[in-house]
C-alpha cells in the first residue's frame, strides 16, 4: 500500500482545523509543493482558494510588495509553484498526471498554462517518497509523466546505487549532490502552438529586434542581446534593474505573444494586457556569443523577472532552436554538431549566470526541415519537508469539500 492510501498523509482535522497534505520539495533550481490531486477539490475555485492559503499569496486582488510570510511560497515566480499529481492506466502501462499551478507573490491570480520543466524533476523522486514508484538497489526506475499543461509526454528516471542509496550528482545552481533525475521531453515541438515555428518564420523584426519564435517544450521568444545593447553576459541585477531595458523586453514578448497566437487556458487566444501581465508565457531570453566552455550564452527571463540559471524547458527550446539554420540562436552559436540525415544525440552547452547547462536533442534534418524526437536534461532533487498544513482561514465551502476526505 502506497503511503498516500494511509491514514496518516491525507487530509485531517486537529484542533478544529483542517489540515491539508503537502510535499515542500525542490526540483532542479525550483521549489514548490507537490499535492495527491484526488485530495483535491475538483472545483476550480475552491482548488485556487486552496493554493493561495497553502503560499501564501493574496485571497482576492493584489497586494504589491507581498511577503509571503502566511505560506510556503517564496516570492519569486521559480518559488511559487504547485503540482497536482495524479495516477492513470493505459495500454502501456500506469504513470504520472502532472498539473501545474504557478502563483506569483503579490496577486491573486492563478496560472495554469505552463509546465515548469525544474520542478518536474522532482516528481519521480516524490513518487518514489510514497510508494507508487519503486527502485530497486543498483536499478533505475523511468516514471512516464504526462503534463495537462502542454500535453507533454516525458519521462523521469531516477535510480538507486548498489548500496540502495538514491544515485546522486551536483548541478549548476545548486551547492551540492542530491538524487539525479534525468527528463526526457517526448515529441516537445510545438507544445502550446503545436508548430516548431509558431509565426511561420524563422526569424523576424519585432519593434527593431531580431528574434526567433520557437515551440520546444514551452514557446519561447529568442532576441539578439546585441540589439538591446547587451551581451547575455550581465549580472542579474543589472538587467532587472535596468528599467528602459525591461520595458522594451515586454514590448518584445507582447507584440511577439500575439504573432505566436497565445492562448491561455480556456483556449482564448491572450490580449495584450494579457501578455504583458503573464508571470509564464511566453517565456523569452537574449542570447550572444559563449565566454567560456558551452555553445552559447544566455540571460532568461519568465518573462516579468530574469532567472537565477536557465529553466530547464526553456533550455530545450533554446538547444533546439540553435539547431535551425538562421535563428537567432543559430546565429550565435558556435561548435554544435549540425543534425544529420538520421535521428541522433546532439548536445549543446549553455551558458548561464549558474554555469552551463548540459542539454541532449534528439533531432534529425529531413528534407530541409528539423525533426526532433525528445531533448533531455538532467536535475537534482529534494523533498524538503512532507507533512500538513493548518488552513486558518479556509472558507466554509473548502471545509466542506474537504471534510469528507479526512473520514469524520
Amino acid at each position: 500500500m502506497h503511503l498516500l492510501q494511509s491514514a496518516e498523509f491525507r487530509p485531517r482535522v486537529r484542533d478544529g482545523l483542517i489540515e491539508f497534505p503537502v510535499h515542500h520539495v525542490r526540483g532542479g533550481t525550483s521549489t514548490g509543493l507537490v499535492i495527491w490531486e484526488p485530495f483535491a477539490p475538483a472545483d476550480t475555485v475552491l482548488r485556487e482558494e486552496l493554493l493561495r492559503h497553502l503560499m501564501g499569496v493574496p485571497l482576492t486582488g493584489s497586494q504589491p510588495g507581498n511577503r509571503q510570510i502566511t505560506g510556503l511560497g517564496r516570492g519569486a515566480p521559480t518559488s511559487n509553484k504547485v503540482f497536482f499529481a495524479d495516477w492513470e492506466t493505459t495500454r502501456d502501462g500506469e504513470r504520472l498526471v502532472s498539473t501545474l499551478a504557478q502563483l506569483a507573490g503579490d496577486h491573486a491570480a492563478v496560472d495554469w498554462s505552463v509546465n515548469c520543466g525544474n520542478l518536474s524533476s522532482a516528481l519521480p523522486l516524490w513518487a518514489l517518497d510514497v510508494g507508487l514508484a519503486t527502485a530497486a538497489p543498483g536499478e533505475t526506475c523511468d516514471l512516464s509523466i504526462r503534463n495537462t499543461n502542454t500535453g507533454v509526454i516525458s519521462t523521469g528516471r531516477i535510480g538507486r546505487v548498489a548500496d540502495g542509496a538514491l544515485a546522486c550528482a551536483s548541478i549548476p545552481g545548486v551547492n551540492g549532490e542530491f538524487p539525479a533525475v534525468d527528463l526526457f521531453l517526448h515529441e516537445p515541438v510545438g507544445a502550446k502552438t503545436g508548430q516548431l515555428l509558431p509565426t511561420g518564420q524563422v526569424v523576424e523584426q519585432v519593434d527593431g529586434r531580431t528574434v526567433s519564435c520557437v515551440d520546444v517544450a514551452v514557446p519561447m521568444v529568442i532576441a539578439l542581446a546585441s540589439d538591446f545593447g547587451k551581451t547575455a553576459h550581465e549580472p542579474l541585477d543589472e538587467l532587472q534593474n535596468d528599467t528602459a531595458f525591461m520595458a522594451d523586453l515586454r514590448l518584445v514578448w507582447v507584440e511577439a505573444g500575439l504573432r505566436m497566437g497565445l492562448r491561455r487556458r480556456d483556449g482564448e487566444l491572450m490580449t495584450v494586457d494579457e501578455l504583458a501581465r503573464s508571470e509564464t508565457q511566453p517565456k523569452v531570453c537574449i542570447v550572444g556569443a559563449p565566454q567560456g566552455e558551452g555553445n552559447l550564452a544566455v540571460r532568461y527571463f519568465t518573462p516579468q523577472s530574469v532567472h537565477a540559471s536557465m529553466a530547464v524547458s526553456g533550455g530545450c527550446c533554446l538547444a533546439a532552436a540553435a539547431l535551425i539554420p538562421g535563428s537567432v540562436a543559430w546565429q550565435v552559436a558556435t561548435g554544435i554538431a549540425a543534425p544529420s540525415g538520421e535521428f541522433a544525440d546532439i548536445e549543446v552547452a549553455i551558458e548561464n549566470p549558474a554555469g552551463i547547462l548540459a542539454t541532449t536533442v534528439v533531432a534529425r534534418e529531413r528534407d530541409g526541415k528539423l525533426e526532433i524526437s525528445s531533448a533531455a536534461y538532467r536535475r537534482t532533487a529534494q523533498v524538503l519537508l512532507r507533512g500538513h498544513v493548518p488552513l486558518y482561514r479556509a472558507s466554509p465551502e473548502l471545509i466542506a469539500a474537504l471534510l469528507p476526505l479526512t473520514g469524520r
